[in-house]
């Protein structure tokens, strides 16, 4: 029986170190110590108290391996969206601001455009002359007659407001009357008139709040 599983055993060393050699792998292999074949250029060694034995099979130099080289694809990367920044509550009032601004300069404009107001506008840089009536110089009545008569109205130099109805919602060109009759302009909207105010400053546009109380009149 032992000389029948030693032949096995040296059967399949060989047939092993074949397949091995073929391959270009190395192959380890229990065996028994004395299943060693000196043919095949195998070595063995016993170790201190057991009864089997390594083997060692190398392979010939000249084997080769081919690997199967894996297919690689490439995918473009996401398109990344700039995400626009969320205004905060102190962008939100300026910009209430600048729009309520922008409309106050619009209604200006507009009242500079049209009827009374438009003449009024052309008043504006000359120089103040008391008891003046025309653009070479005037006083701040001398200024509102003058206003009047471009559109073919004609209202007393002085006191015209007694020839008009007081309002409470001025329209541009209505009169002001100022600080009880001192002082007289045309009204051209938006809190703003026009007047011939005194000889440094000659007649400009100015709120109607800087030059004392006022009162409203109108033709209409």
């Amino acid at each position: 029986m032992s000389k029948a599983v030693t032949a096995n055993a040296g059967t399949v060393g060989r047939q092993a170190a074949v397949i091995a050699a073929a391959s270009g792998l190395i192959l380890s292999v229990g065996m028994p110590a004395n299943a060693a074949d000196t043919n095949l250029g195998v070595s063995a060694s016993t170790e201190s108290g057991s009864q089997s034995a390594q083997l060692a099979v190398t392979a010939e130099p000249t084997a080769t391996i081919s690997f199967e080289r894996p297919a690689v694809t490439t995918k473009a990367a996401p398109k990344v969206e700039t995400l626009r920044a969320q205004s905060t509550g102190s962008d939100s009032t300026e910009a209430d601001g600048e729009a309520k601004a922008g409309k106050l300069a619009d209604a200006v404009s507009s009242a500079a455009a049209s009827g009374l107001a438009a003449i009024a506008y052309t008043g504006i840089g000359s120089p103040y002359v008391w008891g003046g009536t025309t653009p070479s110089g005037w006083d701040c009545s001398g200024f509102t007659q003058w206003v009047y008569a471009q559109a073919g109205i004609s209202i007393p130099r002085t006191n015209a407001w007694n020839a008009m109805k007081p309002t409470a919602t001025p329209a541009p060109g209505d009169l002001v009357m100022q600080n009880g009759g001192a002082h007289v302009g045309i009204y051209v909207g938006n809190g703003m008139m026009i007047s011939a105010l005194n000889p440094s400053q000659g007649t400009i546009l100015h709120a109607v709040s800087a030059t004392g109380t006022s009162a409203f009149y109108t033709l209409r």
